[in-house]
């Protein structure tokens, strides 16, 4: 559709009837750093290719305090890291060394296997700092799960920026409103950072199939009805859906894409349609035959990893679908 903020008989605020899904997210502690994880939920496992969501933070660290996620695998997804405050350190098995500060975009494939770690960096490390933001994954369709992994980063200024009275719309990855991100995507997708003003009304795209938001700051009203930040909200397909913001106004990430038909397993940092492959990735990361086999560490941080403990090898993975 066209950006059209207005409330019009065009452009209708959604009753509640068009919400499919409402998510509240489950908070972990990692060491005083405080993650929401809005998907999988047992509610729903995708929006779209969306297959995981973590709100990261707000917090705040104290001098020599930071995040150390030591190097990892994945494979069969892409991972977007986008953050409101503070910066990560990012290293992969492809050689990749980037930093990504806020508004930027890091969207790293994994395809067949790849490696990566995140890190505060010690410049950040020697003040008192804050980090705020979100991470995604977005599982890659059947025929793309074994390509070969690769990695962009786009800075702030790359990424389409829609605007009008009380809105600014950011487009991270996919189209949307006519706009198309600088990102390579694999699948019909569309991912946008949505800051409004009190008051102001924002009509979702209604040219993808699987649509939803995810407030991080202020509230929004559908239908009469309040939902306050932390909640993640799914709607049906085919309805024209609007929200309206709350009086101290709000900032969403609205989220979403083709509907994926195949199922997928999601197991730690493995998603694929295939159990076998999952199985077969979760054993090469055991061997840490990091010469022969099929994942490397990233170079610069390869002197420590994160091992496959006995309670995760209980785990089972987990399909889309069943």
């Amino acid at each position: 559709m066209s950006w059209n903020p207005t409330q019009n008989p065009d452009c209708p605020t959604s009753g509640l009837d068009a919400l499919d899904t409402l998510i509240i997210p489950r908070a972990r502690d990692l060491g005083g750093f405080e993650v929401r994880r809005a998907l999988p939920s047992p509610k729903r496992q995708m929006v779209g290719p969306f297959i995981f969501f973590d709100q990261l933070g707000p917090a705040e660290f104290i001098t020599d305090g930071g995040i150390d996620v030591r190097p990892h695998p994945h494979i069969g997804l892409g991972t977007v890291t986008y953050l409101y405050q503070g910066e990560f350190e990012h290293r992969d098995s492809l050689g990749t060394h980037q930093m990504i500060y806020p508004g930027e975009v890091n969207w790293m494939v994994a395809g067949r296997g790849v490696t990566h770690s995140e890190r505060t960096s010690a410049e950040t490390r020697a003040s008192r700092h804050k980090l705020f933001g979100i991470q995604t994954w977005i599982a890659l369709p059947e025929k793309n799960e074994d390509m070969a992994p690769d990695f962009e980063h786009h800075k702030e200024a790359a990424l389409p920026q829609i605007t009008d009275t009380g809105v600014t719309a950011k487009l991270i990855l996919g189209t949307a409103y006519g706009a198309i991100s600088p990102v390579t995507m694999q699948s019909e997708t569309f991912y946008l950072d949505v800051v409004l003003a009190p008051g102001a009304a924002f009509p979702l795209p209604d040219d993808h199939e699987d649509r939803g938001l995810y407030i991080t700051e202020g509230a929004v009203e559908i239908a009469g009805e309040i939902f306050e930040a932390g909640r993640m909200m799914v709607f049906r397909p085919g309805d024209r859906i609007s929200v309206r913001a709350g009086g101290q106004g709000a900032r969403l990430m609205a989220l979403g894409g083709e509907t994926m038909n195949e199922g997928r397993y999601i197991w730690w940092n493995f998603v694929s349609s295939s159990l076998d492959r999952i199985e077969e990735a979760k054993e090469a990361w055991k061997a840490a035959d990091w010469d022969n086999g099929p994942f490397r560490l990233p170079p610069g941080d390869d002197a420590e990893h994160i091992a496959i403990t006995p309670d995760l090898e209980r785990g089972r993975p987990r399909n889309p679908r069943a």
